[in-house]
């Protein structure tokens, strides 16, 4: 294994990424290329000319069209090719959830719940014969999953669940009781995996349940809901439902590792499914700004729209550069596990359980960034992005969900920073040592000298490595002073978070940006200079807002002069760029090809 294949996740914070070491879109495999235009040929016919059925709450149709998405091999991309599935590797998987999911939430939450958390535990956690039993079925639309977690009192607490399952005196079944809501898919599946507890078990317990509405199964009736309205979502009971023993899933009391684990790669995954439909906002608020006359000319000459364009582009670009360098590193954890002998079930999981805290932070970053990118499209539409009769609106209502499922915004913040520093205690990630230099810079005398600026990018990577020093001062002052206690100080977290995410996708734009250079020329990818310029930019000002909202939150005196004179230094440009022109860059390569064009 290579030093690069054996980086652990959270290392981006401690150690210098150089760009010929990350993987980006310009970098798909012929293969890859294939499947992206299968995707998109299946979307642009299948889904994209039916959004008006999606919006008409058309629950048929969203099984339609799984059935068909089945039958291009597209839900079994993650499966292995025992199993019926196409056995690709981890970017492939995250490329076709990508692709698959920019037209309408509503399928790309059927799709996601299908191939994520309906049929991955059978496959990561399943018995041989779990798996041979359902996971063909499931990879070739013949079945469709759903997953049973959620109860009316069990959301973000996930393990404080209270549908019961108990044992029959003959051993052979147990009996589920209980109630699940929210459930995705539940009006069409064939199978749940359903997280019940037996006994007084500290933990739940994962089961694999066959939709079989004689045995004690019911539901409610579709939810009415904000977006996602064609995506069946129900509430599911059960009612001594009977599930043979060996329908447990893993072991007694593992459920709750089965869900979490299930949950990261939800997460990423869920990042990705937020980017094509980024992709299509942007296209179509570009193609409607060229087309809308006010005051003798198109609307797209106006530099207040011009500027919308440009932050619309430049996010969804961050959240592909981070998206894509996230699921390589994942993939070649996976790869060099699986030449180490293990098999690819463990391999999966720990690939994916090593980067969880990037897979929160996607998650979070993303999923903002669409809310924004749908908002900012309705403002450019005007009077019509309000109207059902342009696609902004229903972008703007299928995005919402976004933030909450998989694990809340505000879970997924507090989740990337503590685990984190779990990872920094169990020696996994060195943060000690980097950030007792912090606090030795700190006290010692700043350095005068200007420095040499000329190369490309030498003063935006030292802006990162400056970033790097904020969040290792303000997060190293935190643990200092709470220890262990620092779970409780939420708001501390959440800013101490913002800072992280910041980090990770500024410097994933930066490389990817950089490797562009190298392959094309700086004249060449004059736009995408600009746009990872712009990002950093923006990044600045929010890791300065959030370090100084940390500082004042848990310190005073000469101790918070110290932290707040360190945040200006470190957060403090030689040379500020200039923003308009960065926006002006961008926005004239959208407005000229008509379209989001990277």
């Amino acid at each position: 294994m290579t030093e690069k294949q054996i980086a652990r996740g959270g290392q981006f914070l401690v150690k210098e990424t150089k760009s010929e070491d990350i993987f980006t879109p310009e970098d798909f495999s012929e293969e890859q290329l294939m499947m992206k235009q299968t995707v998109k040929e299946f979307v642009d016919k299948e889904i994209w000319p039916n959004k008006h059925r999606f919006e008409n709450k058309d629950f048929a149709f969203t099984e339609e069209c799984m059935k068909k998405a089945g039958e291009l091999g597209l839900l079994g991309v993650a499966v292995p090719e025992e199993y019926g599935g196409l056995g690709m590797g981890f970017v492939s998987t995250m490329l076709v959830c990508d692709y698959i999911s920019g037209a309408t939430g509503s399928f790309s939450t059927a799709f996601g719940a299908h191939t994520g958390i309906g049929t991955m535990p059978i496959t990561l956690y399943g018995t041989e014969e779990q798996k041979l039993k359902y996971v063909p079925k499931l990879a070739s639309g013949e079945w469709f999953g759903a997953y049973c977690l959620t109860e009316p009192g069990a959301g973000s607490d996930a393990n404080s669940g209270k549908t019961k399952a108990v044992l029959s005196e003959d051993g052979t079944h147990y009996k589920i009781t209980g109630q699940k809501m929210w459930i995705s898919n539940a009006g069409f599946c064939s199978v749940f995996i359903v997280f019940a507890r037996i006994g007084d078990d500290k933990n739940i317990t994962g089961f694999i349940v066959e939709n079989d509405p004689s045995n004690g199964i019911s539901m409610n009736e579709e939810e009415h809901k904000l977006g996602i309205r064609a995506s069946s979502t129900r509430q599911v009971f059960f009612s001594d439902t009977k599930v043979p023993v060996e329908n447990m899933l893993s072991e007694r009391g593992n459920g709750f590792k089965i869900a979490m684990n299930a949950l990261n790669v939800g997460r990423i995954k869920l990042g990705a499914a937020c980017l094509d439909a980024q992709r299509r906002v942007t296209s179509g608020a570009v193609k409607y700004a060229n087309e809308r006359i006010q005051f003798n000319t198109p609307i797209s000459n106006f530099g207040a729209i011009r500027s919308k364009i440009a932050e619309m582009a430049t996010s969804c670009y961050a959240g592909e550069s981070a998206s894509y360098r996230a699921a390589k590193n994942v993939e070649e954890r996976i790869e060099a596990r699986v030449a180490n002998g293990e098999s690819h079930q463990d391999a999966e999981l720990k690939g994916v359980e090593e980067f969880a805290i990037e897979a929160s932070i996607l998650k979070v970053a993303i999923s903002e960034d669409i809310q924004n990118c749908a908002d900012e499209g309705i403002q450019i539409f005007g009077g019509m992005g309000f109207s059902e009769d342009t696609p902004m609106e229903s972008a703007w209502r299928d995005a919402r969900i976004a933030r909450i499922y998989e694990g809340t915004n505000e879970i997924n913040r507090m989740l990337s920073v503590g685990m984190l520093v779990k990872k920094a205690m169990k020696g996994h990630v060195d943060l000690l040592s980097p950030a007792m230099k912090v606090q030795e810079e700190l006290m010692g005398i700043p350095d005068f000298n200007t420095p040499d600026y000329s190369e490309l990018f030498a003063e935006e990577k030292e802006m990162v490595a400056k970033l790097k020093k904020v969040f290792l001062m303000v997060a190293g002052a935190a643990v200092q002073k709470y220890g262990p206690d620092l779970d409780s100080h939420q708001q501390l977290l959440m800013a101490v978070a913002d800072i992280l995410i910041e980090i990770y996708m500024a410097e994933s734009t930066i490389l990817r940006t950089e490797k562009l250079v190298k392959s094309k020329g700086q004249e060449n990818v004059k736009e995408q200079i600009a746009m990872a310029q712009l990002y950093l930019y923006k990044a600045v000002d929010i890791v300065n807002a959030k370090g100084k909202e940390g500082i004042a939150s848990f310190s005073e005196g000469d101790e918070q002069r110290m932290l707040l004179m360190g945040l200006k230094r470190f957060t403090k440009y030689t040379n500020l760029p200039n923003v308009v022109a960065l926006r002006e860059t961008i926005a004239e390569k959208l407005i000229s090809e008509n379209e989001y064009c990277y």
